[in-house]
């Protein structure tokens, strides 16, 4: 496989190191693998602290910076950051007003965030922790105890950021972050397998011709194989798979994520294709998202995120950001 990189052992330093020189506005610890708004800590507000795996780019480093999260923890490839990062990271966000640690439902990642948050409030840092489980493909797999966190980390991440930019309190930012996760659901579809660049070959078989359903951002297996489907037919399947889990009394937002390798083209006729669906089944849309987000490297296929939102939850969506993946009304 043809990779854009030096050799597999450097690649998350040398993506740091570009990230660095590409955004002044982060402070990016390229040893200690920790990216931090610079501006860090701000005065009253509450920290987000989030991290995970590299290669599911600009999740989490590229959502670092006002309105959003304080700071990102990168793990090696599909590998867990450890606890050190996460206490750096907390020690350097920290105003005085708490740490909120955002952790995606993965075995590994739960784990060390939980240990940091220890080592953290020994050493006097007040550390709230909310857990992303949103993906209703599976429900236990080889990665996790419960659901798998996927796409609404982003919702999360902003929304709670929002809150805490507005200057709430810990258990009110945290509050806000778990209303997020509990009123959102995730289902992804891949069409080819992931190459990650230690193994440099895709890490699963899945045959020309057919498609996976419920896939993890790791190529975790989902609920089913078939042979590949229209666009039209991806969407049906994934939202009403969503839909059987959750019914919206709200107004959704809508995230149309991309797994790394499909093209916006493709993306943009899969939204028509979620619209559709939605609308069928009388569900509203008040925003929505389309892009990669919350990728699994060169993975082609792409996820749907609903999350049911009232007027406060809306008005903290709308509310400014300011990060190297989401920007606006800054």
């Amino acid at each position: 496989m043809k990779m854009l990189i030096n050799v597999p052992e450097t690649v998350v330093a040398d993506a740091l190191r570009g990230m660095a020189a590409a955004h002044p506005d982060l402070a990016v610890d390229v040893e200690n693998r920790v990216i931090v708004r610079r501006d860090a800590p701000v005065a009253g507000q509450v920290a987000l602290v989030s991290g995970g795996g590299s290669g599911h780019e600009p999740l989490h480093g590229g959502f670092v910076g006002p309105g959003m999260l304080s700071a990102a923890c990168p793990g090696e490839v599909f590998t867990s950051p450890v606890p050190d990062q996460m206490v750096r990271a907390a020690a350097a966000v920290d105003s005085g007003a708490g740490v909120l640690f955002v952790v995606k439902n993965y075995t590994g990642d739960v784990l060390n965030f939980d240990m940091a948050a220890e080592l953290a409030e020994d050493e006097g840092v007040q550390v709230a922790k909310v857990l992303v489980n949103d993906d209703v493909a599976v429900t236990d797999s080889l990665f996790t105890a419960g659901r798998r966190g996927t796409g609404a980390t982003l919702f999360v991440e902003k929304l709670a950021g929002a809150a805490a930019a507005e200057g709430r309190p810990l258990e009110q930012v945290e509050s806000i972050a778990r209303r997020v996760d509990e009123n959102s659901r995730s289902f992804g579809v891949a069409l080819s397998a992931v190459t990650t660049p230690a193994k440099g070959s895709p890490t699963f078989d899945l045959p020309a011709g057919e498609l996976e359903l419920g896939i993890g951002i790791h190529g975790e297996p989902g609920r089913e194989r078939r042979p590949m489907m229209t666009s039209g037919e991806i969407a049906d399947f994934a939202v009403n798979a969503i839909l059987e889990d959750m019914s919206p009394h709200n107004p959704v937002l809508v995230l149309v994520n991309g797994m790394g390798a499909t093209p916006l083209l493709e993306l943009y006729g899969f939204n028509a294709e979620v619209q559709r669906v939605l609308a069928e089944r009388g569900v509203a849309v008040v925003r929505t998202l389309v892009g990669n987000y919350v990728t699994s490297l060169d993975m082609a296929g792409a996820s749907v995120t609903l999350c049911q939102v009232d007027e406060d939850m809306l008005r903290l969506w709308d509310a400014p950001v300011r990060t190297p993946a989401l920007r606006w009304g800054m």
